[in-house]
């Protein structure tokens, strides 16, 4: 636990202010505008203003709230999307907990924000904030739906919950370690799974590539983490034309900025998993073609120091491409209508996602 504090704590609050920063340029990119420009070069100090004033703001708890319960639900929003982090493999021996079920305590522990979000609402003693905390359970609830089948076609085809598991199946790392004295606990872990071999490495041994028909769970996932982020065009719970600013209209201060640091930290944490899951996580994008050993050169083995280097390099590289798509789509397109967005999880996403559970238990049998 001790890398979620040290390493990941700090990480997130840096991520949040770059994010911000960033946002605002992407925006500016999308709407042929500049973004930030006055404060700082090139506005760089703009996000440093905004926390700075944040800080400074007195945090109002306006008449007939639950102070307590207002107080309390940020912190419970984000320390249930923060202890999601706790199991993230960074590099090959870099990681937190560490479980053996670790997708499952992911998919658990983030599911509490929603009780967090309720609170905010409830203890607002105001209609649009309730209103809209109700929205953003019903939404988030829904989309978790997706998000479990598409995660369990990865397990089938994995057939592993550990998320260094999963990282060692997609890249050229599992046949070096075979018959090492430290990792005879991990690979004996790695033998009960029946993992195949490769020496080939690079983008061909990801998840995408291993079982193609999971590009199609990788845009479901993708679809599914934007809504339980309420990030546009699903952002129906905060809703400024309709709602005023949804579940924390009443919110200033520091509780606002925990709210948004917490919606950071959910984009930051779903393109953590979409990495892992899909795209190799820590393992370099570059395969070994014949004697040209690419992936042998940009991924060093585990244990040493070139290895913990490139593979975290390897890993931000793609996290903060997905964070980027977030970005681009929050800009392009418009926000759903409330029944359309139920309409796309139960109708579109769930069937599909029950599909590719099947074609993954098919394709999983065929390839034994």
């Amino acid at each position: 636990m001790w890398i979620s504090a040290l390493i990941l704590l700090p990480f997130l609050i840096v991520f949040g202010l770059a994010a911000v920063y960033a946002e605002r340029k992407v925006a500016g990119f999308v709407q042929d505008r500049l973004g930030p420009s006055e404060v700082g070069k090139y506005g760089l100090l703009q996000t440093i203003a905004d926390i700075l004033k944040l800080i400074q703001k007195e945090i109002i708890i306006p008449k007939g709230v639950d102070a307590f319960l207002f107080r309390l639900a940020p912190i419970i929003v984000f320390t249930s999307v923060f202890a999601g982090f706790a199991i993230l493999p960074l590099s090959p021996m870099l990681m937190g907990a560490g479980l053996t079920t670790g997708i499952f305590y992911a998919l658990a522990i983030i599911s509490l924000d929603i009780v967090g979000l309720l609170m905010a609402g409830w203890a607002s003693n105001n209609k649009y904030s309730i209103l809209g905390a109700l929205r953003a359970v019903a939404q988030i609830i829904s989309y978790e739906i997706p998000i479990g089948l598409v995660v369990l076609s990865v397990v089938i085809i994995s057939q592993s919950l550990d998320l260094q598991t999963i990282n060692y199946q997609q890249g050229i790392h599992i046949a070096s370690l075979i018959g090492g004295e430290s990792e005879k606990n991990f690979l004996f872990g790695i033998a009960a799974t029946g993992i195949e071999t490769t020496q080939i490495g690079g983008f061909l041994t990801w998840n995408v590539f291993r079982m193609p028909f999971l590009w199609v769970g990788f845009i479901i996932f993708f679809i599914a983490t934007l809504a339980e982020s309420n990030r546009a065009p699903f952002d129906i719970p905060e809703a400024e034309s309709e709602l005023i600013g949804g579940f924390h209209t009443e919110y200033s201060g520091m509780l606002f900025a925990i709210f948004m640091l917490a919606e950071y930290g959910m984009m930051l944490l779903s393109a953590f998993l979409a990495a892992i899951l899909f795209f190799g996580g820590w393992n370099t994008p570059l395969p070994n073609i014949g004697n040209i050993s690419l992936a042998t050169w940009t991924s060093g083995a585990p244990n040493t120091i070139y290895g913990e280097i490139t593979g975290f390099f390897w890993l931000l590289c793609k996290v903060f491409l997905i964070i980027f798509l977030q970005m681009w789509v929050r800009w392009t397109y418009p926000r759903l209508r409330a029944d359309h967005l139920f309409y796309l999880c139960w109708k579109v996403l769930v069937p599909f996602s029950l599909v590719l559970i099947l074609l993954s238990s098919v394709w999983k049998l065929w390839s034994f």
